[in-house]
């Protein structure tokens, strides 16, 4: 606003103040063109200068592609599991009045562990015993009034409806007999549950019960038993692999015995290899993964239920492998490459990678024994690009164990 009222009071102050502004408005217009200009200049002197070290050969580091024998593993998480293992529950109801077994002990099968009040239960199987002792009691007396009947019949003695009266009574007799049997083994069975025994050999936990502790029936936790002797690892494996396990399955026999190892929770390979037993029914339909089942033994008790372990799954990289760098290795769109130098430049090849260790990759495709890759300088390269090599090793030899 200031500036309006201005350039209006050195307009009719002095007469000639619009030549003197046009004047400036020139000055000013000249100023502006000549800035534009050295602008300009200057952009293409300094495209000049960047282009000119682009056609410099790049200082790069290379490697030798080499072999190097190779144990490369797949590795997975897996859960120990016994191969059987049953909750002990009783099946009558009452109190514990006996505990045979102390915790974590190895019991056989059929040895006693725990019982039952037995008062009532063995009441009940005496009084099934009587019962059925009553019941054929009656049956004979019962097949004598039918053979006296019988032997009066053949004389006319006694009407026919008498005769078949005892008939009758006779089986009826009978079927008091075989209801009393019936409720004699039914009392026997909740006397024998009374105790509870070992349904098989192995070891058994912590009780979850004590002496004069209340139990119902299927209800209450006594303990749990497994097998200890041999031990399952299951681990999943996602859909892709399943045709691969498979051929592992049935090729079992043709396969070296560490095909399938574990290392425990401090570090320590197991010393026994695994087998695979069982490839689950169905893939899991939230998950896409199916478990896979192996077995080891287990003679020092040293694989408990519920450890958590690696299983290690030999691949196939194993023996002679054309070995690299990984940090030569670039990736593009889930896709790898390397530099390999052809004379005094380089040009991209695409990889496919094995199993990775170590710092160095396996090269299932793509490379050849001998090649020169770069491994320093990667990211001032272009394909085709000039190239001053420097440091140049070959790769060293060794049995490194790859995982994966």
């Amino acid at each position: 606003m200031s500036y309006y009222y201005i350039n209006q009071y050195l307009r009719f102050s002095h007469p000639g103040w619009h030549l003197y502004q046009s004047k400036i408005a020139v000055h000013l217009s000249r100023c502006l063109t000549m800035l534009i200009c050295i602008m300009i200049l200057s952009s293409c002197g300094g495209s000049d200068k960047e282009q000119g070290p682009q056609n410099k050969p790049v200082d790069v580091n290379a490697k030798e592609v080499a072999t190097q024998h190779v144990t490369a593993v797949d590795q997975y998480p897996g859960t120990v599991v016994p191969l059987n293992e049953v909750e002990l529950r009783p099946q009558v109801a009452g109190y514990i009045t006996k505990i045979y077994v102390e915790d974590g002990t190895v019991v056989k099968q059929g040895q006693k562990l725990y019982e039952v009040n037995r008062t009532k239960y063995l009441a009940a199987y005496q009084q099934a015993q009587a019962n059925v002792q009553s019941a054929k009691a009656s049956l004979a007396k019962s097949n004598k009034d039918l053979e006296r009947y019988q032997n009066l019949s053949q004389q006319d003695a006694i009407a026919q409806q008498r005769l078949d009266y005892a008939q009758t009574d006779v089986e009826t007799s009978a079927s008091q007999v075989a209801v009393a049997k019936a409720q004699l083994e039914s009392a026997g069975t909740d006397l024998g549950y009374s105790i509870i025994k070992a349904p098989f050999g192995g070891k058994i936990g912590i009780s979850k019960v004590r002496l004069g502790s209340p139990v119902s029936v299927g209800q209450t936790l006594l303990n749990t038993i497994s097998t200890t002797d041999s031990m399952a690892v299951d681990f999943v494996i996602n859909e892709e692999s399943i045709p691969r396990f498979n051929r592992l399955l049935q090729t079992q026999s043709e396969q070296p015995d560490t095909l399938f190892t574990i290392r425990l929770g401090d570090d320590i390979n197991y010393a026994s290899p695994g087998k695979v037993t069982t490839i689950d029914r169905a893939i899991g339909r939230q998950t896409g993964t199916i478990t896979i089942r192996l077995t080891f033994p287990n003679p020092d008790q040293q694989l408990i239920a519920g450890m958590t372990v690696d299983v290690h799954v030999l691949n196939q990289d194993i023996g002679k492998q054309l070995v690299i760098p990984y940090k030569a290795v670039t990736e593009q769109m889930s896709e790898y490459f390397v530099y390999v130098i052809e004379g005094d430049s380089v040009r991209q090849q695409r990889l496919k990678l094995g199993t990775e260790f170590q710092g160095q990759v396996v090269v299932r495709e793509g490379l050849k024994e001998g090649q020169q890759i770069v491994i320093d300088g990667i990211q001032k390269l272009r394909p085709g690009a000039k190239v001053n090599v420097g440091k140049s090793t070959a790769s060293g030899s060794g049995t490194p164990a790859a995982s994966k």
